[in-house]
């Protein structure tokens, strides 16, 4: 018996995956250029993931300075460290057992790299306190999320567990839920007024649910993976009241904080907006937040470090969140090194401070170019239309297919976008992700585009997928 008929289905969707399927390709392709296969490229290129390193941008230098140092610390005798990045270390190393960060350590993180997540938190937020206590540093936001699905889903109860999400919405977080045993309870997100989230679409889709199944929370990701939206204040304050009403736990995927640049907008954490509010809904809405030092400009997603802050769980829920932490391995050090470096970058004063902030100015300079050069070019294709991109790092554009096009991939059994990112892949060698993979309304096609990478890069990104559209409205008009 074929030992592929013995996994489950769960692990089967997953291996067979829309990403999986360009990803594999895109290797394919790269491998057959490698061994002198002519195409009318010479590189495959790659605006699939959200990884800034691999879109060939930098590493911010004191951070890779103070990790160095951390894991060679006879570097500190090198004259050539500035002094803050040498102060950083020391206090880094003195906080690690034994001086080492191939230690273990508490399984929530580090006591030190808690605290100084709390004061950016603080800081962040204006003022609103944050406690130690209250944080959990794990390897990525995403796994503090799954812990935290593990407390609030009851796989025994008769009645599944359900946790309202947003389509689109990214797929590993879909397969996060599934794996719990989660029922999930779509609700779309509104593309014709820039993807905002609308309380009157949470009531429907709360509604629907509560049919089938327990809903106990309510995911947010704001700014928004794949859309790029941002959420206002007032809707924020709309979103928690419904919370509230309705006994849901908050979870608010915040890890794009930080690259927020569009015209006149501002990001408002869940947490400052709670706490703002009438004290019956301040003082009872549940919450749980997370970042990561994966998604803002630092960009570390392979050191794998994220927190979650917890507020206003019932100190009975507090204490099985402290022992589902104490039985999980700790978090790699280097990333909860990073998570610090983030929560408390150089100062004004500090030697490193220079660099440093020309380095992320120049980080968010290009992004902003990009998506100006993005909206140029989608301006000038047909059956393209896109928002302006607000925050985060995708920009995630409608295709209006013509009938022809449609009818062609009812023919292959694939979703039009699918198939359209496969030909892409195929004919310019530009990988992209298809906006099936992350949901989105009946008879709506999308393709999601990664906006961090250098800008001879985008504008090469850019002309491929001109040519090809073009060519493909025409065969399809």
């Amino acid at each position: 018996m074929s030992f592929l008929k013995e996994i489950s289905p769960l692990v089967k969707k997953h291996f067979l995956s829309e990403n999986d399927v360009l990803s594999r390709r895109a290797a394919q392709i790269t491998a057959e250029i490698q061994q002198g296969e002519r195409r009318n490229y010479n590189e495959v290129l790659d605006l699939s993931s959200g990884d800034l390193h691999r879109g060939g941008i930098k590493p911010i230098t004191f951070v890779r300075q103070v990790l160095a140092a951390c894991l060679y610390p006879a570097l500190l005798e090198d004259d050539s460290l500035p002094l803050d990045v040498k102060q950083r270390t020391e206090n880094l190393l003195r906080e690690c057992n034994g001086g080492s960060v191939g230690s273990y350590t508490e399984s929530s993180g580090i006591a030190k790299i808690k605290h100084c997540v709390s004061q950016f938190i603080t800081r962040r937020d204006g003022g609103v306190l944050s406690s130690p206590d209250n944080i959990f540093i794990q390897s990525g936001s995403l796994m503090s999320l799954m812990i935290m699905l593990k407390l609030l889903i009851r796989s025994e109860d008769l009645c599944r567990t359900g946790v309202l999400i947003p389509v689109p919405t990214y797929a590993t977080f879909t397969l996060a839920l599934e794996e719990q045993g989660a029922a999930i309870i779509p609700y779309h997100l509104c593309e014709e007024q820039g993807w905002t989230l609308q309380v009157e679409e949470l009531h429907r889709a709360l509604q629907e649910a509560r049919k089938i199944c327990n809903p106990v929370a309510l995911y947010i990701c704001n700014p928004g993976n794949p859309t790029g939206h941002l959420q206002s204040r007032k809707s924020i304050e709309e979103v928690i009241r419904f919370a509230a009403e309705e006994r849901l736990c908050l979870l608010a995927d915040e890890v794009y904080q930080s690259c927020v640049y569009g015209d006149d907008t501002e990001f408002y954490s869940y947490k400052k907006v709670l706490s703002e509010m009438d004290s019956n809904i301040s003082s009872t809405v549940e919450l749980a937040s997370f970042n990561s030092a994966s998604k803002g400009f630092m960009g570390e997603c392979g050191l794998r470090g994220g927190y979650m802050e917890l507020v206003n769980l019932d100190p009975a829920v507090m204490k099985y969140t402290h022992t589902l932490f104490s039985i999980a391995p700790c978090p790699p050090v280097v990333g909860q090194i990073a998570l610090d470096l983030m929560a408390d970058p150089p100062k004004p004063g500090d030697a490193s401070f220079p660099t440093f902030s020309e380095e992320v100015q120049s980080i968010k300079n290009m992004i902003r170019k990009n998506t100006g050069r993005i909206q140029e070019v989608f301006a000038e294709l047909p059956g393209i239309s896109c928002h302006p991109l607000k925050a985060g790092l995708f920009v995630f554009p409608c295709l209006h297919f013509p009938p022809k096009a449609i009818k062609w991939a009812k023919k292959r059994q694939m979703e039009p976008d699918m198939l359209y990112c496969l030909h892409l892949l195929e004919e310019t060698g530009l990988h992209v992700r298809p906006g099936c993979e992350y949901g989105q309304r009946k008879d709506s096609h999308h393709i999601r585009l990664f906006v961090g990478t250098q800008e001879n890069i985008m504008e090469e990104a850019l002309q491929r997928l001109k040519t090809f559209h073009m060519r493909f409205m025409k065969e399809f008009s």
